[in-house]
Order: C-alpha cells, then structure tokens, then sequence
C-alpha cells in the first residue's frame, strides 16, 4: 500500500457484485440523505467511492465518536512504545495532583482498560451522560475524574464519553504530547494520512465543540485533544485507518500498532464492545466498527477483507448503517 493516492479496481475484479453495489446510490439518495461520501476497500483496492451534497474526497469531516476508535489506537501505540506501563496501570496514576476522597475507594481501582472498555462507573443514568456539563468546567479532566467511580460498580458496561477524554490527557501526560501530535506523528503520517492542523479554540460554545466551527481536531481549556469525539477526517483517511486494522496493524511493511493490541481490542465478549470498537457478530460474519452520531463509520470485515467507510452530515437519529452495509456491500462479497 502507497502512501498516495489509492488504487481502485473495478468491483468485479475485486469478487464483488455490481448488480448489488448499484442499489447503494439510489438507496443513500432515497433513504440516507445525510451521507456526505462512501468509500468501499476491497483487497487494498478502492472498489466503490461516491459523494454527495458538494463533497469530494479531500473534504474532512467530523467524524464525531470515530475518534474513540482512533484514541484506543493511539493507547496502543503509547503502551508499545513505553509511554504507558500497561494496559492494567491506575488511571489515577497519571494524576498524582487529583487526591480523592478517602472513601473513594472504588475510583483509585479503575484502569485504562476500564476506559477502553466502557466499564467504569459514573453517577449518570446510562446513555444519559451530561456532557454538556463537562464542556462548560474549566478543568474537564478534574471534573470527569470527580465523578469517575461514583454510582456503580466497575465491570458494568455504561458508555462515556468523558471517560474516553481522560484517555487523551492520559496520552498528553505520559508522551508530553496532545493526541492530535501524538497521531500525526506515530499513526496519521505513516499511513499518509494528512497532518490535521492545530486550530485554536476562539471559545467553548457548542458551535466551536460539535458544530460548524469544527476543525482539525478540537482541543479543552487545557490544551487536551478530545478524547471522545472532535476530529475531522476525510473518508480515506479513515478508510487507511480501517485497513490499518484490517491488516492487523502494518502499513507498507511497517508495524504501526501491535498485532496483539489490534487482537485484543477487537475479540468478541458479552458487551460487544472491545477496546473503544462496536463489535457484531451475525450469520457466522465478524465485523467491528467505529461508530460516530449522526451515521460516521468504518467497518472492518476481517474475513471479506472489507472495509466500508461512511461520512455523514450530523443529524439527530440517523437510520442505522448496518442495513446498507450488509444489504448492499457485504452481501455483494462472492465467496
């Protein structure tokens, strides 16, 4: 795989079905309107790319909760290079000025891998995360580990937003660097994606955090890249970061995250849900993806050697993408 532009094969080439990869577009037209570009790898080849509403493919966008899958990749490479001592290490350990409460004793027994694994407690209802509060402290990592361990027991599986952020100024404290350095270094330039640019925080409206002032990769008062959402990718840059896992971890010949790590992120459990990656198992097919609000994906399909990238304008209960990735993509996969 080059570094430059990707070479794409005519999808027949690849054993996929045309008939069937042509019922994508009128589909997104009729059904997704809010897709903004797809892009289909097959056997390292593009076999199937479209924009829609004026987007092409060196347009980012904003990926929304994509950049979990991104900052677990990043965790990875930060353990393999010594950075981090382990996936098991206190989280505590990264803020030794955070002294909790004496009673707090379940808070001082949440690891990493607990934040990767969205299985440590917080005191909101699940799926009710107020993340608008965190948006408005001053200090989001103070905040989110006040309320790290409180409500719950660790294990239970509750999704958090605010805990994947601790992940990035967990990045920041052990490599001196913010994710968003941290990637263009040892993820986004090996595999030739982009440099995303460092924009500067004019304020922390909603606008600026999740809206249309969003760019490179948004950053707290701190300085700490969002660890949970913020970035902004074009499709093929998270299509080379999809295939990046597809090809458990090597690009051009070079191991960029551990083999192991990409194994051990994505194996299969009860909460179907591995290191900050959705997993699926359905009809004997394995698949793990990265999801983001409003229908942002890239979905690995180890076994077809697939993967589906899918850029999406925010809106509010987005239809599910899975039905059009199986329906049209998946299935068009000649065995």
């Amino acid at each position: 795989m080059q570094n430059n532009d990707w070479p794409t094969a005519d999808p027949a080439v690849m054993g996929m079905d045309a008939e069937k990869l042509s019922k994508l577009d009128p589909k997104i037209k009729s059904e997704y309107s809010n897709i903004n570009g797809i892009v289909v790898v097959r056997n390292g080849y593009i076999a199937y790319e479209r924009y829609y509403h004026g987007y092409g493919p060196k347009d980012t966008h904003h990926v929304a909760s994509v950049t979990k899958s991104i900052m677990s990749a990043l965790i990875g490479i930060a353990i393999d290079t010594g950075y981090i001592e382990h996936v098991d290490q206190k989280v505590l350990d990264f803020s030794p000025e955070y002294i909790p409460h004496s009673a707090d004793k379940q808070k001082r027994d949440i690891t990493i891998r607990h934040l990767l694994t969205m299985t440590a407690p917080y005191p909101f209802e699940d799926w009710h995360e107020p993340l608008d509060k965190m948006c408005m402290q001053p200090d989001w990592t103070a905040y989110t580990l006040g309320m790290l361990g409180q409500g719950g027991t660790i294990g239970t599986f509750k999704y958090s937003t605010a805990g994947a952020h601790l992940l990035s100024a967990i990045i920041t404290r052990s490599t001196g660097k913010s994710a968003r350095e941290f990637a263009n270094e040892r993820l986004f330039k090996p595999i030739g994606v982009k440099e995303i640019p460092h924009y500067g925080m004019q304020s922390f409206g909603f606008d600026d955090l999740f809206g249309k002032n969003v760019k490179g990769w948004v950053n707290d008062p701190d300085g700490n890249s969002t660890g949970g959402w913020g970035l902004t990718l074009t499709p093929r840059d998270m299509a080379r970061f999809g295939y990046l896992y597809l090809n458990h971890g090597t690009w051009n010949n070079q191991q960029i995250i551990p083999k192991s790590w990409i194994d051990e992120s994505t194996a299969m459990n009860a909460n179907n849900y591995g290191y900050l990656w959705w997993l699926r198992e359905e009809e004997g097919v394995f698949s793990y993806s990265a999801l983001g609000d409003g229908g942002n994906v890239i979905c690995c399909v180890p076994e077809k050697d697939l993967v589906v990238v899918i850029a999406s304008e925010f809106i509010i209960n987005a239809l599910d993408r899975w039905k059009l990735i199986k329906e049209c993509i998946v299935l068009s996969v000649k065995d």
